[in-house]
């Protein structure tokens, strides 16, 4: 689950709850979230309220987030600026330590050895359980783990069944390589599901044919790739949050999953 943004507590509240309520258990927030609504940070500030209304809630949980993105700069990954982001985002989540933070998106500015040390720094303090990163690419993720005295505990890139970028680019690869685990973001496409095409057309009819809803049956084909990815619900509708469990009444064979992979692509495989 992610976000949270722009809602009063009771229904942040409902929302967290539904998820827990089918096994949902990774909540993975960021800074940034809340910036095209009431603020930068404000996501945060409200899941932190929810916490402090059930504090109950918190001990069921993963608690993840992210941190890097400068509005108006826009990667800042330097030692200073990663330390005081999650300083504020324990803050506003009324937090003394969180289980995974990662950066948001990588910056090209910071040496992956510096960034290595804060990350480190930052596992050290006992603020962070573990660390990992988002949007890097697979190259980046080599560089960054050369200077780390610990395995990265997760990747995430943004993978659907619209997206297949991961499984050509060598991030799903190096993440089963690492034992990294991956976190998929936009695995509905950023909306896509709701438009016509190969790939929803596909999705739809394996729906159908299992008697979920389609949001199931697209989180069903992007768990079923060997990396084991995790998706993260992007929903905001308890109803919606609850119909993610179907995923695992789908079952894709071969053949349907690579079909709607050269879908994705638009080639067939050779």
């Amino acid at each position: 689950m992610w976000r949270f943004a722009g809602v009063d507590v009771a229904t942040a509240r409902a929302r967290i709850e539904a998820a827990l309520e089918i096994g949902i258990t990774l909540f993975d927030t960021a800074d940034i979230y809340g910036i095209d609504g009431p603020g930068f940070g404000s996501a945060e500030e409200l899941f932190g309220e929810v916490l402090a209304e059930a504090p109950g809630l918190g001990k069921q949980m993963v608690i993840a987030t992210k941190g890097g993105i400068v509005p108006g700069v826009p990667y800042d990954s330097s030692a200073a600026y990663l330390e005081s982001a999650l300083d504020a985002s324990l803050r506003r989540m009324k937090l003394d330590h969180v289980d995974l933070w990662q950066v948001h998106r990588p910056d090209i500015l910071t040496h992956p050895e510096d960034l290595a040390k804060t990350l480190a720094r930052m596992v050290e303090s006992g603020k962070v359980r573990a660390v990992g990163v988002s949007n890097f690419t697979a190259g980046q993720v080599a560089a960054l783990q050369t200077h780390l005295p610990f395995p990265l505990a997760s990747v995430q890139p943004e993978f659907s069944p619209w997206h297949s970028a991961p499984v050509w680019d060598g991030v799903l690869d190096q993440a089963q390589a690492l034992g990294a685990s991956v976190l998929a973001w936009s695995t509905l496409g950023g909306g896509r599901i709701s438009l016509p095409g190969p790939v929803t057309a596909l999705i739809e009819h394996k729906a159908q044919e299992t008697g979920v809803a389609k949001a199931a049956a697209a989180y069903a084909w992007v768990l079923a790739h060997p990396a084991r990815p995790i998706p993260i619900v992007g929903s905001q509708q308890p109803e919606r949050i609850r119909e993610a469990a179907d995923a695992f009444k789908v079952e894709w064979t071969r053949a349907e999953w690579y079909e709607v992979l050269q879908a994705s692509t638009g080639e067939r495989l050779p």
